[in-house]
């Protein structure tokens, strides 16, 4: 039954011919329904950037982020946090918990969104100072809520995306992103503008994280290391962009760097040696610009 006390479920007065209308038109419809996500989310901007600032002491203090979710809010969940390692060189310091594991990533495992109990057990891998976010576009997913109460009791920090912006469980939780995407063009089919809406808020989230962590050098991917010729390609042009020199030169100090990356940058931009280009990374926790800064003031 649809319940249609959720802002997602009820029926959108703007698309209810749409049955009857030729192929264009339909997809009018959605693009002009889909149009009005990102003006939602960033209404929400000053809730991400609280929820980036606790994520990012609870990684440079050793924690982890856990995202929890069912159906597509954990299917994105998943895609996030999957992304991340080849992306920016970060390992397993973002996880997805998706209710009915992987199985249920291709096909719909039923109930599995209704057990409160399987998320308190899928939060057992939360520690004190992890950073739990529940993903559920209602808002009241009882498989989030469930994760989201025992990694509270545990001492974790909590945190709420939801497309339910007046769900109650948004006062349990430190920082509730309740984004008002309203009905979609389908009602109740939260693919659409919630998941859309959803894929957004995730994206910015990591993306800034990662950012933040110094996991980037401007607007370069300069955590991903050389592990096959083709990375290697990029990565020399990488460097390239970011130094200005030539490409033989940044290949050397790639290859010197035994393939990082970082290191092979900042031994560049610092003029120091791969191996005191390491040390300065690692005491500056992987920030390539927190490294040249310690090389500046030696």
């Amino acid at each position: 039954m649809i319940d249609c006390e959720l802002p997602t479920e009820g029926r959108n007065p703007r698309t209810l011919d749409v049955d009857t209308l030729p192929t264009l038109e339909v997809l009018h419809l959605i693009n002009t329904e889909d149009a009005t996500v990102p003006m939602v989310v960033a209404s929400v901007l000053p809730e991400i950037a609280r929820l980036v600032d606790l994520a990012v002491d609870s990684l440079r203090a050793g924690g982890r982020v856990h995202y929890f979710g069912a159906g597509t809010s954990g299917r994105l969940a998943v895609i996030d946090a999957a992304e991340l390692p080849p992306t920016f060189g970060i390992w397993g310091r973002v996880v997805a918990h998706h209710a009915g594991g992987p199985g249920a990533l291709s096909q719909a495992i039923s109930d599995v969104e209704d057990d409160v109990e399987l998320g308190t057990r899928d939060a057992r891998d939360v520690q004190p100072g992890d950073i739990a976010i529940g993903i559920a576009a209602s808002g009241r997913t009882p498989y989030v809520v469930g994760a989201l109460r025992a990694s509270a009791a545990i001492g974790a920090r909590t945190a709420l995306i939801s497309c339910n912006p007046h769900t109650p469980y948004g006062d349990e939780v430190e920082v509730h992103i309740g984004l008002a995407t309203g009905p979609e063009v389908i009602s109740g089919s939260t693919r659409m503008k919630a998941g859309t809406a959803t894929k957004l808020v995730l994206n910015s989230f990591s993306t800034t994280l990662m950012v933040r962590l110094g996991r980037t050098y401007s607007n370069l991917m300069v955590s991903v290391n050389a592990l096959n010729s083709k990375l290697r390609t990029r990565l020399v042009r990488i460097l390239t962009e970011a130094t200005g020199m030539d490409a033989r030169t940044c290949e050397n100090a790639l290859s010197e760097a035994g393939g990082n990356t970082r290191v092979a940058l900042v031994s560049l931009l610092g003029e120091v040696p791969a191996a005191r280009a390491t040390i300065v990374l690692e005491e500056a926790d992987g920030g390539v610009r927190e490294a040249l800064q310690r090389l500046r003031s030696a």
